[in-house]
């Protein structure tokens, strides 16, 4: 076979990442492109009463400009012929455009305040039963459905306007190439999507007052939709066409399908990130009452589903370190976190990391010593034992989530799979052995880009299927393991742990 040369954009909520996936005669390589750090930008705007509100936006085209960029940097190091071009995001937002394709207002970032109260007013368009049956998506702060609720009722004039509503990948697919689709990996997390059918569902959408000629169809992952915009292409310096391929454009679905599981059954897996997402793959989606009760949400796969819960992860020490870099005027760098963390005392003081007070604090240092004062533990004196308190907190989480979904599964977990950034953090992944007492096995740390390359191979017949593409990750990939540890004492921090869970 000759040469096939695939395209990643992985765009995540701190930084975008492209890279270019190289198949040939049955041997894959990826290489990284271009990077860029991007995030949600703090705006302070008067309303329509003259009151300062504070607002969350995405810059767009910023990351549209750094996708080109990517694109021209592939020209330069591999040629001028590339075959197709996969992008993957963050699990939330999107935007309205108009008939002739404007976008009649910012794109809004899912951290952004407004969204504070709408799962309340979700529930109160439609009981929080019938929603999670049909959708089998637990009700979280930055889903879809609240996004276009609010912009049904605090913005109807944007949704009169729109011609259609694309969510975040969806939006640079149509800045490359005009597509107006969206995956179901993508659809399946914006609770309005039926879990069990995989199209829009008309009842949660006629509850929420929102159009369904607005919704973009939905679409498999691994599908040709377009191509890249000729003068685009041109500008990029490409000769012939370039596929635009559908991938699990949801990040957590391309990571969760480049995890090297053996058996789906008793593998837990952690795409470990900004975000924890914690879960199992399973063959159809879970929508009881006590899948419900637990929050445990059903996402597309590709060709299962995730059967996860959706917990904090690395942000609060992004948020640590953001407020000590304004503290010292420099940043903390990873190798003193990796020093300081260790070096402090085990098991002082736990948090629960998905406490609401941990969601968007001003300050995250002050929102830690709030939950360990009102928890009435020890406080933490240093950065080592804050830091501490967060990874033990964070392992002990997963072991919590794990024996909720093994009791709604009927399965037991013989070992854990981590991927993602997260996949690095040696510190976190060992008290991860620990805590849940079963080894781990980290990699590949950039996981998301990896399914999403494997996912678009299959769409451009390089591959069948991604049962092919699990030789190939695991040649290009090595893993780390990771034996537990200390069994005794890390069961009796999880008793102290999860006193403090509400």
């Amino acid at each position: 076979m000759a040469e096939k040369k695939l395209f990643a954009v992985d765009l995540g909520a701190s930084g975008g990442k492209c890279f270019v996936g190289l198949f040939e005669n049955g041997s894959f390589r990826m290489e990284e492109v271009h990077r860029f750090a991007h995030e949600g930008l703090t705006f302070f705007l008067p309303d329509a009463k003259g009151v300062n509100v504070e607002r969350a936006y995405w810059d767009d085209t910023a990351i549209y400009q750094n996708i080109v960029k990517g694109l021209q940097a592939f020209r330069r190091q591999f040629g001028d012929k590339l075959d197709g071009i996969g992008i993957d995001t963050w699990g939330a937002d999107g935007t309205v455009l108009t008939a002739y394709g404007d976008t009649p207002g910012k794109m809004y970032c899912y951290r952004d305040h407004r969204l504070d109260t709408m799962c309340d007013e979700v529930r109160a368009k439609m009981p929080a039963e019938k929603v999670y049956a049909i959708t089998g998506n637990h009700f979280l702060p930055f889903n879809q459905s609240n996004q276009l609720l609010w912009l049904a009722t605090r913005r109807p004039e944007l949704l009169d306007l729109a011609s259609v509503y694309l969510p975040t990948p969806s939006l640079f697919y149509y800045y490359l190439g005009g597509c107006k689709v969206v995956d179901s990996t993508f659809a399946s997390v914006t609770q309005m999507m039926d879990a069990k059918r995989g199209y829009w569902s008309g009842a949660v959408l006629k509850a929420l007052g929102i159009p369904k000629r607005i919704m973009p169809q939905i679409v498999a992952p691994g599908v040709k939709i377009g191509r890249l915009n000729a003068p685009l292409a041109k500008l990029c310096g490409f000769k012939g066409g370039v596929d635009l391929i559908s991938v699990g454009s949801h990040d957590t679905a391309s990571a969760f399908a480049s995890a090297p599981v053996a058996d789906p059954a008793a593998s837990l897996i952690i795409s470990s990130g900004t975000w924890s997402l914690v879960g199992k793959l399973i063959p159809k989606p879970i929508t009881t009452p006590e899948a419900m009760r637990l929050g445990l949400s059903n996402e597309g796969g590709i060709g299962n589903t995730r059967f996860l819960r959706n917990c904090m992860g690395t942000w609060i020490v992004q948020e640590l370190l953001r407020v000590w870099e304004i503290a010292d005027g420099k940043k903390m760098s990873w190798a003193e976190v990796d020093a300081a963390a260790p070096a402090a005392a085990p098991f002082k003081a736990f948090i629960d990391p998905d406490d609401t007070g941990f969601y968007n604090p001003a300050d995250m240092e002050k929102a830690v010593h709030a939950f360990v004062k009102k928890t009435k533990q020890p406080a933490l004196k240093t950065r080592g034992e804050i830091l501490r308190c967060v990874y033990e907190s964070l392992a002990l989480k997963y072991r919590y989530v794990n024996e909720l979904i093994c009791g709604v599964t009927k399965t037991k977990t013989e070992t854990v799979n981590i991927v993602g950034g997260g996949s690095n953090n040696k510190l976190l992944n060992q008290f991860t052995a620990n805590s849940l007492g079963v080894p781990v096995v980290a990699g590949p740390k950039e996981a998301t880009a990896v399914g999403n390359l494997m996912v678009q191979a299959v769409g451009a017949k390089i591959i069948r299927n991604l049962s092919e593409a699990m030789p190939l990750i695991k040649s290009a990939f090595p893993v780390a393991e990771y034996t537990p540890q200390d069994a005794e004492a890390w069961s009796a921090a999880y008793a102290r742990f999860t006193k403090l869970l509400k």
